[in-house]
């Protein structure tokens, strides 16, 4: 299968291992020499609207995808998720 850089921009990106959305590929890390990619990039969900920018990116290495469909990428990768009562704290902080 044959795909472009654009063309990878245009498919979501779905964890398997929890079925959450994370979002479209933004950008792709690539190794010039060889022309091999070594993970897609995926920016974070947007805060309050968008208006806030955007949360942290997601760093996908490339053995971490399972399938590339017509329009979605499938990926097996746990994401840690952040506990609520250190959010809580940080923002307390500021």
């Amino acid at each position: 299968m044959q795909c472009r850089i654009r063309d990878l921009r245009r498919k979501e990106v779905i964890n398997i291992c929890d079925g959450c959305r994370l979002g479209f590929v933004s950008d792709a890390d690539i190794r010039i020499p060889e022309g091999q990619v070594i993970a897609i990039v995926v920016n974070g969900p947007c805060r309050f609207f968008g208006l806030f920018g955007r949360g942290e990116e997601y760093y996908i290495p490339w053995d971490c995808i399972q399938r590339v469909g017509d329009d979605i990428i499938l990926i097996d990768k746990p994401f840690q998720r952040r506990d609520a009562e250190l959010e809580r704290k940080r923002r307390r902080k500021f």
